[in-house]
């Protein structure tokens, strides 16, 4: 490994989410393209409303201040629309991927007129039911996240349960973006493998319930990027977890999925299947289009 990586490694790369409206399709497009280097750790920040020209010259200032607080130059992923806001952002010391910019010209062409340019614009109604469901669904998953509010599981579409760093919160917040699922994920720690029952709260949600497992050496790599030279990510204690929290799901006969080298889009297409809810997602899609069609 070279010596920039190594350090990237330890200490993780700033990330800006930069959008003139919420955010939610970069961080969403942005976080899927992360994925892709799961060796690697990301602090990320988003900057909402970047909708002026004075808004992007903070956003370029606060970036550039983080890349002179650190020896790597932060990443940028953003949606901005208008070309004024966006060059004073791709001015920033960081590497700049406008999300935006990449596909438009493309379809310009093949449709052979020029896009509005307009900001904020979406085929996407935000009193759209669906769209409002999606919301509800992220924001449940970021207030349910690592074992948080317990109490609120009955609440859930699906609960995912594993050790530490096995890929709960990113599984988690993909379920949540792209199926409109409430997602909790619940980290089973030391104490709780200590016995052999899991936790109350997911025995009494074990119909939403799935395990994620992940093999112990990739595990125990990935958890020395965070604590090096400790118990927590010796391979002896990775080993001995990931064993006791496969036999309490097999004790309750749960589906439990690998995420060793598996991408978060596979992981979260068989836990919808698991669970039968990509049916019900179908026919709801199939009654709103047959009502559309009626209305007409």
């Amino acid at each position: 490994m070279k010596d920039n990586e190594k350090h990237q490694s330890e200490h993780g790369r700033k990330v800006f989410f930069v959008s003139d409206r919420t955010g939610l399709t970069a961080e969403s497009y942005g976080k899927c393209l992360l994925a892709q280097f799961p060796d690697l750790e990301f602090e990320t920040i988003t900057l909402a409303f970047v909708d002026t020209v004075e808004k992007a010259e903070i956003a370029r200032d606060q970036i550039n201040e983080a890349s002179k607080e650190a020896e790597l130059k932060p990443v940028v992923f953003s949606t901005l629309v208008q070309d004024q806001q966006q060059y004073i952002i791709e001015s920033a010391d960081a590497c700049v991927i406008s999300l935006f910019h990449s596909f438009i010209g493309s379809l310009e062409g093949y449709f052979g007129v020029e896009s509005s340019q307009k900001a904020g614009v979406s085929r996407i109604k935000l009193s759209d039911t669906t769209y409002q469901r999606r919301l509800d669904a992220i924001d449940f998953s970021l207030m349910h996240d690592d074992g948080v509010r317990p109490d609120q599981y009955k609440e859930a579409d699906v609960i995912l349960a594993g050790v530490s760093r096995c890929g709960k919160t990113p599984t988690s917040l993909y379920l949540a973006m792209n199926f409109s699922l409430k997602v909790a994920n619940y980290p089973l720690t030391p104490e709780d493998l200590g016995s052999e029952e899991l936790p109350q709260c997911l025995q009494d949600n074990v119909h939403k319930l799935v395990g994620l497992t992940i093999k112990p050496v990739p595990l125990s790599r990935i958890r020395r990027q965070r604590r090096p030279d400790s118990n927590y990510s010796s391979l002896e204690i990775c080993q001995a977890e990931l064993e006791k929290a496969q036999s309490m799901f097999d004790k309750v006969g749960i589906p439990v999925f690998e995420t060793t080298n598996t991408s978060i889009e596979e992981i979260s297409s068989r836990v919808v299947r698991a669970l039968g809810l990509g049916r019900e997602r179908v026919r709801e899609s199939v009654l709103k289009f047959n009502k559309l069609k009626k209305a007409r």
